[in-house]
């Protein structure tokens, strides 16, 4: 028996795979591969997010969120700390979502 997956997985899934008695069977991404599936994990982890039920679940999802954005910005040549001053300046400009805005339409 098979089961299919078609996506990228953290480092140390294969091993634990084997561990527990099964054959992972991989490869690894070309770049531009890798840039596609990191951005379907995104989508993929950002779902887990929105059908999770507890705060807990949800702090767990944000957490494999954050892993995937690191990912992405250090394939990007860009430091967390590079992309976090780009988020203090957009947040600086535009502002963040403390004050719960919902823009319900704009009439002109």
């Amino acid at each position: 028996m098979e089961k299919v997956f078609d996506k990228l997985v953290r480092d140390n899934i294969p091993k634990i795979i084997s561990e527990n008695g099964s054959l992972p069977v991989t490869r690894v991404l070309s770049d531009d591969e890798y840039f596609f599936y990191l951005k379907k994990k995104l989508l993929e982890e950002c779902n887990e997010v929105l059908n999770s039920k507890s705060n807990s679940e949800i702090l767990e999802e944000l957490s494999d969120v954050l892993e995937v954005v690191y990912s992405m910005s250090k394939f990007l040549s860009t430091s967390h700390s590079q992309l976090e001053t780009l988020r203090e300046s957009k947040s600086s400009e535009r502002g963040s979502f403390d004050c719960k805005i919902l823009l319900e339409k704009i009439i002109y």
